[in-house]
């Protein structure tokens, strides 16, 4: 097994932001996976997380709702872990009545910073990504608020999530985007085609979320036994559902897993770990953003960083995770602009 290693740091983007090589998603810390208790272990594993190197931390403000950024700005208050951090949050989507809204015009994108600085106890945020896109807001009409929060000195750095690359080139146009996050693993491959050359054209950074297929390659098909009721993964009541977690699913989709379980015994590592190295040897502008609530997996995570892959290693594993080789869809949302979204045109817009 790869054991845990120094992490390396890279330049995220070509705006100047400098991350750890590999960061945290801090999501189910507190919402939608299996909720570490006492809330002193998610507190305990921030703080290991950051003296390991994995300082590049992720959140966002629909999270708990409010309650994940209210988490790491309790723990980024202690011994001054504020300052050896790099903080990502994300606005754009809100959940009221069991109904999910995209939102992106900009008194909402004022609004929802000032909150999410507030509940982070924070003067400026590091990242501030657009969670989804609002179809129904011209893209610069967003961009536009976001490049004065710049200005004003909340937010130090602009990205989109999920975002289509038409919408990519418009907001690079009104302010340099950073980084674009996106669901990247070896059973998601879409991005690949068009998002992933647009951001290296515009020398724009690239955050992997869900880079262990949401646990798929750290457990395999056997996941959803392990898994609490209230899990996301198992129960679809967020407003979307997984069909690759759907047990048919799962009985053709664990071929892929046992083939990247072979691979990884002769690597002498673990499955997530291969899969996790398969994404930091795609470049080094591109950096996983994998989620846990354990210590332990945190540092078998870290120990991804020392697998090396060679290029005959690489072809296999994209020979294994090919598009047609997965059995459904990664994501089915109830609202349409949920993936790679575009928006309207600026001439359509009319001010409130």
């Amino acid at each position: 097994m790869a054991e845990a290693c120094g992490v390396r740091r890279m330049k995220l983007g070509s705006q100047g932001l400098e991350v750890s090589a590999q960061g945290l998603g801090c999501m189910s810390l507190s919402s939608f996976f299996n909720i570490p208790e006492p809330k002193t272990d998610s507190i305990a594993l921030l703080h290991h997380a950051i003296a390991s190197g994995v300082t590049f931390l992720d959140t966002a403000n629909s999270y708990g709702p409010g309650t994940n950024e209210l988490l790491l700005g309790k723990a980024l208050k202690d011994n001054g872990l504020r300052e050896k951090a790099e903080l990502a949050t994300k606005f754009g989507i809100i959940y009221a009545e069991g109904k999910r809204e995209i939102k992106g015009d900009p008194l909402y994108v004022r609004a929802a910073c000032e909150a999410s600085l507030k509940r982070l106890d924070v003067e400026s945020i590091d990242l501030y990504y657009q969670h989804r896109i609002d179809t129904r807001v011209p893209i610069e009409i967003t961009m536009g608020e976001l490049k004065k929060l710049v200005e004003e000195g909340k937010i130090n750095y602009i990205g989109l999530s999920e975002a289509s690359a038409s919408t990519i080139r418009r907001a690079h146009a009104v302010h340099p985007i950073t980084a674009v996050q996106l669901e990247w693993s070896l059973w998601t491959r879409d991005v690949e085609e068009e998002i992933i050359p647009t951001c290296r054209e515009l020398g724009i950074g690239i955050v992997a979320y869900s880079p262990l297929g949401r646990g798929f390659f750290a457990s395999g098909p056997n996941l959803l036994d392990k898994l609490d009721k209230n899990d996301y993964r198992k129960a679809s009541k967020y407003c979307f559902n997984l069909p690759r977690f759907q047990q048919e699913n799962l009985d053709h989709n664990k071929i892929l897993y046992e083939k990247v379980c072979a691979m990884s015994e002769k690597k002498r590592c673990t499955p997530a770990q291969l899969a996790l190295a398969w994404i930091h040897h795609q470049g080094d502008d591109v950096c996983p953003i994998p989620g846990t609530t354990k210590i332990e997996n945190l540092n078998q995570n870290i120990g991804a960083l020392s697998v090396k892959l060679t290029t005959q290693e690489m072809s296999e594993l994209d020979t294994i995770g090919q598009p047609d080789s997965v059995k459904g869809e990664r994501v089915t949302a109830m609202v349409p602009n949920f993936n790679n979204s575009d928006t309207p045109p600026l001439s359509s817009w009319k001010s409130p």
